[in-house]
């Protein structure tokens, strides 16, 4: 039955009254939907500090961004690359020693479908160094800022998570048998979600509410994902579906981020929130369906200690 919160146009930024004083922080916001997230919160009085990997594609977000608000849009990056653990640590402490509050921290960067496996410089296959690890850790570094600001945690995840596995392959999450892009990105994905799940529950054991997480997707949307790190046949695939009613723009798929990022009227973290139309890969934003793989609790609270000691990070809740 499709979510009806928001009416029959589902979710969109008209719902968005101004954000003056309020900081959000969007990892890989130089295109796609991170972009247009970064576009939407400027429109309405938000500062916004973008997490880039390419300092040249930063600069030149910034610059498109003031010339479309001005040059008083407060919009700045900072250099992190997610697959690099060292890296994620100097962006965090950027962060703190220059933003006093973090309203929400959305991970909306991503690798997907790597043709052929590769690992970090830390040693974990690619995806899940990337989409996982390195929020993972950088949401713990973070953490007591966010808290602090009574803001949000956002993971932007993936359908993807329904495929594949449908699990984590804990005795060869490197994939050093059996690769395959599609697979690996499911399971990095499905791990994304899992740490939110968990992160929600640690919080609740703990009697926390200064911190919410929500957990959404983008559906089919026409970002760089694919072109950036897909094969040369799933760029012609996904180029072809873009010319399809089963393709929406990157502008609508930023929607279910920036939802989770500032809508009050959320009360179920527990949950995937994106569009849900056809397929629920296209349509009205609202809450879609969530499915009993993504938060296995066994499987949760051991990618967790997974996690930690992957990253050498100890939460502390």
């Amino acid at each position: 039955m499709p979510d009806t919160t928001f009416g029959s146009k589902g979710w969109t930024p008209d719902r968005l009254g101004k954000l003056d004083g309020k900081t959000y922080l969007i990892t890989g916001a130089n295109s796609g939907a991170g972009f247009q997230a970064a576009r939407t919160l400027l429109k309405k009085g938000a500062k916004v500090v973008m997490l880039n990997r390419s300092v040249e594609k930063s600069k030149a977000a910034v610059a498109q961004l003031k010339t479309e608000f001005g040059d008083r849009a407060d919009v700045s990056f900072v250099r992190m690359d997610l697959a690099a653990l060292a890296s994620v640590r100097e962006a965090a402490s950027e962060v703190l020693q220059n933003f006093l509050r973090i309203d929400a921290l959305i991970c909306n960067a991503a690798i997907a479908q790597v043709p052929t496996r590769k690992l970090t410089v830390d040693g974990f296959e690619s995806q899940l160094g990337t989409n996982h690890y390195g929020h993972f850790l950088l949401c713990g570094l973070l953490f007591d800022r966010i808290a602090k600001s009574k803001g949000r945690i956002v993971v932007v995840a993936s359908l993807g998570y329904n495929m594949g596995l449908k699990t984590i392959k804990f005795d060869d999450m490197n994939w050093n048998e059996g690769y395959s892009p599609n697979t690996a990105y499911s399971q990095s994905k499905l791990a994304q979600m899992m740490f939110a799940y968990e992160l929600q529950d640690r919080l609740a054991a703990a009697g926390r509410t200064d911190v919410e997480v929500y957990v959404c997707h983008p559906g089919s949307s026409a970002t760089s994902l694919i072109t950036t790190s897909g094969s040369r046949t799933m760029r012609f695939i996904w180029w072809l579906m873009t010319k399809t009613p089963m393709v929406q723009t990157a502008e609508q798929g930023s929607y279910p981020e920036v939802m989770c990022a500032t809508e009050e009227a959320l009360t179920d973290q527990r949950a995937l929130y994106g569009p849900t139309g056809r397929m629920e890969a296209v349509g009205p934003v609202g809450k879609g369906t969530l499915n009993p793989h993504a938060y296995d609790k066994p499987v949760m609270t051991k990618l967790w200690q997974a996690s930690e000691g992957a990253t050498g990070f100890d939460w502390k809740l």
